[in-house]
This record gives C-alpha cells, sequence and structure tokens, in this order.
C-alpha cells in the first residue's frame, strides 16, 4: 500500500512492471518494490527484511515499473484485511508479474495460492530468511557485492518518519482469546532479549528518532518466557520485564509510548515512572468489552470492577495519563444488557482515546462457533451510538487541555500551520495538535504550544512565549 512520509529510499508506490531484465551476479543491482499491509508489528518486520536486503546490495524500487520483483507483506487479522492483502497481490501480479507473498496471511498459503496461483513464494510472518531466499532466485546477488560500502544506517531502513519508530520487544501471544488467530499465524509469546532491545533502541536515539512506540502482541508479558532473565547493558544488569526495560528506556532521554498493554497487576509498578516525566504518561490498553459474561465468551484476563478501580488509581497517582483503548461492539452472545454495561464503563472510566469495531467473523477463530451471532444492523446500530457517547466524552476531556501549555512533537509543515502531536497522541490512531504559527517549525522539533481550542479529536495551539525547541 502507499505509505506516505517514508524515507527517500523506501517504496512509496503499488505501481509496477517486468520490463526490467533481472540483475545478473554481475550486472546492476536488483531492485525489489516492497508493500507492507497491516499493523506496525507487520511494519517492523517490513523494515528488517528491507534492510537485510539493503545490506545484500539490492536496491528498493519506487513503483512496480521500476522493480524486478515485489514483495507483499500481508495481513491476515480480520476478512476484511485478508481481501485487501489478496486484492494487493492480484495488483502486483498484473502491474509486475514477479510477486513474493509473505506475513501474517501467508501463515495459510493454500488461501493465496488457490486465488493466485502464479505466486513466486508464500511464507508466514517474521520468516526473514525466506523471504530474502525467494528473492535471491529471483534475482541473484552480485558476486562482488561489498557489504561495507552500503549506505545503510546503523538502525536500519525505516518505514516511519525520521523522528518516530517503532520498537518491537516480542512475538507472538499466549492468550487464547476466541476471536483472534494471531497465536495461530505468530505462535506463542518469544520476548527479545532485553539487552538486544535496548541496542536496537540506542541505535535509534542515535540515528534522531524522538518517539520510541513500544510494541507486541502483549507488551505486559515481556519476559515471561525467558523467565525475566537478566541481561547486561552499557554495562550494568537490566532485568528483562516491563519495569526494567522501561527504567533503562527512559534514560535514552526521549519520548517512550507504550502500546498493547494488558492491564495485569504488575503494570501499577509503570505508573510512577509516567508520573515522574520519565516515560510518557500513556497506555494503550485493549479492553474490548466490559460485561464479564463477554469477556469470558471472548476468553479475555482482568474483571472490569477491578478495571475501573485501578483507572481511578493510576490518575490518582498520574493526573496526566492518558489511556486509549479499542472495543468490539456486536460480539456473538452480546445482549441489549451487555451493550448497557459496555457504554456504562465509557462514562464511568473516562478513557480519553477510543477506537470501537463492529465483530467480524475472522476464518479460524474459534467464536464463529458461539450461540447468538448479532446481525449486522444491529451492530451498525449499537457501534454508532457507542461512537456518539465516546465523541462526548472525548471533547470534554480534550476541552480540559484549554489554556494548557503542553509539549508537542511536530510531524509536518504546511505554509499555513504545523501538525504534530502531544504526549496523549500516537501516531495514526490519535488526534492533532494544529499550530497556526507554526509555519517555521520543522519536522522533529518538540516545541512547548498554548492550547487555544478543542474539538471532539483534536487541538488547537500557538506557540507559547518560550517558543522553540522543548528539547
Amino acid at each position: 500500500m502507499p505509505m506516505s512520509d517514508t524515507p527517500p529510499e523506501t517504496p512509496t508506490s503499488r505501481s509496477a512492471s517486468t520490463e526490467n531484465q533481472p540483475a545478473g551476479d554481475n550486472g546492476p543491482a536488483g531492485k525489489v518494490g516492497f508493500i507492507s499491509l497491516g499493523c506496525p508489528k507487520a511494519l517492523v518486520d517490513s523494515e528488517r527484511i528491507l534492510t537485510q536486503l539493503r545490506l545484500e546490495g539490492y536496491d528498493i524500487a519506487p513503483s512496480y515499473a521500476d522493480a524486478d520483483v515485489v514483495v507483499v507483506n500481508t495481513c491476515g487479522f480480520i476478512d476484511s484485511a485478508k481481501q485487501e492483502s489478496l486484492d494487493t497481490i492480484g495488483e502486483a501480479l498484473r502491474e509486475n508479474g514477479r510477486v513474493i507473498v509473505t506475513g501474517c496471511m501467508g501463515a495459510d498459503e493454500q488461501g493465496i495460492t488457490g486465488i493466485h496461483p502464479n505466486v513466486l513464494s508464500v511464507s508466514g510472518p517474521q520468516a526473514y530468511e525466506e523471504v530474502v531466499s525467494a528473492v535471491h532466485e529471483v534475482i541473484p546477488p552480485q558476486a562482488d557485492h561489498d557489504p561495507f560500502t552500503d549506505l545503510v544506517p546503523p538502525q536500519g531502513i525505516k518505514l516511519t518518519p525520521r523522528h518516530y519508530a517503532y520498537l518491537k520487544i516480542s512475538e507472538g501471544c499466549n492468550h487464547g482469546c476466541t476471536f483472534c488467530i494471531i497465536p495461530s499465524m505468530r505462535g506463542r509469546l518469544v520476548s527479545r532479549p532485553v539487552e538486544q532491545v535496548l541496542e536496537e533502541a540506542r541505535r535509534l536515539a542515535d540515528a534522531g528518532v524522538r518517539e520510541l512506540l513500544v510494541i507486541s502482541q502483549d507488551t505486559s508479558a515481556y519476559g515471561v518466557d525467558i523467565r525475566y532473565r537478566t541481561g547486561f547493558w552499557n554495562g550494568r544488569p537490566v532485568k528483562a520485564d516491563l519495569l526494567g526495560l522501561c527504567e533503562a528506556l527512559a534514560e535514552l532521554g526521549i519520548w517512550v509510548r507504550l502500546h498493547y498493554v494488558y492491564p495485569y497487576p504488575h503494570v501499577d509498578r509503570l505508573i510512577p515512572l509516567m508520573a515522574d516525566g520519565r516515560i510518557l504518561p500513556y497506555l494503550d490498553i485493549p479492553f474490548q468489552h466490559a460485561s464479564p459474561a463477554i469477556l469470558r465468551a471472548m476468553k479475555r484476563p482482568a474483571a472490569t470492577e477491578n478495571n475501573l478501580a485501578r483507572i481511578q488509581a493510576w490518575r490518582r497517582q498520574c493526573p496526566e495519563l492518558t489511556i486509549r483503548s479499542t472495543f468490539i461492539v456486536g460480539f456473538p452472545g452480546e445482549t441489549d444488557a451487555d451493550f448497557a454495561e459496555l457504554l456504562e464503563f465509557l462514562r464511568e472510566a473516562q478513557l480519553d482515546r477510543v477506537g470501537c469495531f463492529q465483530y467480524s467473523p475472522v476464518e479460524g477463530a474459534r467464536s464463529n462457533q458461539l450461540d447468538g451471532q448479532v446481525p449486522e444492523s444491529l451492530k451498525q446500530e449499537r457501534w454508532e451510538q457507542f461512537m456518539s457517547v465516546q465523541q462526548e466524552i472525548s471533547a470534554s476531556r480534550l476541552a480540559l487541555k484549554l489554556d494548557q501549555t503542553i509539549e508537542v512533537l511536530i510531524d509536518e509543515v504546511t505554509a499555513d500551520r504545523a501538525v504534530g502531536r502531544s504526549s496523549a497522541d500516537a501516531p495514526d490512531i490519535d488526534g492533532l495538535v494544529y499550530i497556526e504559527d507554526g509555519q517555521q517549525l520543522q519536522p522533529g522539533m518538540l516545541v512547548t504550544a498554548r492550547i487555544t481550542g478543542a474539538d471532539d479529536y483534536d487541538l488547537v495551539a500557538e506557540l507559547s512565549d518560550s517558543a522553540g525547541p522543548a528539547s
């Protein structure tokens, strides 16, 4: 898919053909087109593959017409994502003809080759070596290539703007949520060694990254599978759990934002770090629902009443805390009473940022077999009601920020204004801060601004009297 704000060396288009001949052992460098679909975790996989290809001397093509082969990193989480992946593979085959498929949907090879039999190779998620080997089959690497002459930055190839990056700390998930097939695609939890994660974070910070977005399938469970084995970084021991990792990341002096955090009790230990300004006061917690009956049907951890009490305790300790979450409406068996309980939870919890999805059957998910499938029209009705309630909550919470002075990380500057994000806003999924007098700023700058306006989701601001970089 087209990706805006990508650095010049990465592909930004989905149009290509096979007019170019594959590079030989001693010919010009082969050119690989790349399309990355799905979530930030898949984006990190794409970055790793692209980095290895660049290290081996391959160029990254900006279009189908310039590519000798096209790699499509697919998403297979829900049926609509699968269809987008299949459509993209078909487009790549029409426009180029040489297509390698990888990613989550690649775990179902027959589901791809049954529709697109002419793809060259199919591999599942995290199959970095298989993808690179498949590229070798189409475009043999140059025999005289010297990897030390390639200008590949120490942090690798990134598909995000230079001032923020995703930091993946583990793969897989140990949960058995009935609506999810991630464990069957990505396997059980495998945590990266803590020293490896921290060294990658240091390289990113050294390269100018101002914000790290910590991601995984279950960030709270980091280290469980390796029994929180202690690693060594910067000459000192670091425990491989989420607290130890965050304490070390805080030393880098940049924004650290936590995503995909389950509300386990040990998450309480992170709040003091946020209250002290060492990591961002932001938690992305996918509650998914509030009705105990639906949570049991989903096989989700944690109880609603405990969640409300802990949210209140967190906010007492760290009033600046932003909580984002996602929910599913129309799950099989969801009654009017269950939905009413969900809306009441929203009103009591007063969450800052919320996404909501209508339940969609996913091939292979156990929830497909549950009784009480909700009609599509009722799903839509409940979604609209949910979003209406949350819209009011969001607007009221943003209105509380009027006249406050906050830090803003600049993402984009136009002729009219600068566009950035506060500590409460993750890229692509949360709100924005529009700085009307920020035309002289540059992306990646961290500035202070006073909030002058607010709507349902975004803020308007002007540079404070001490305008300029905040750090």
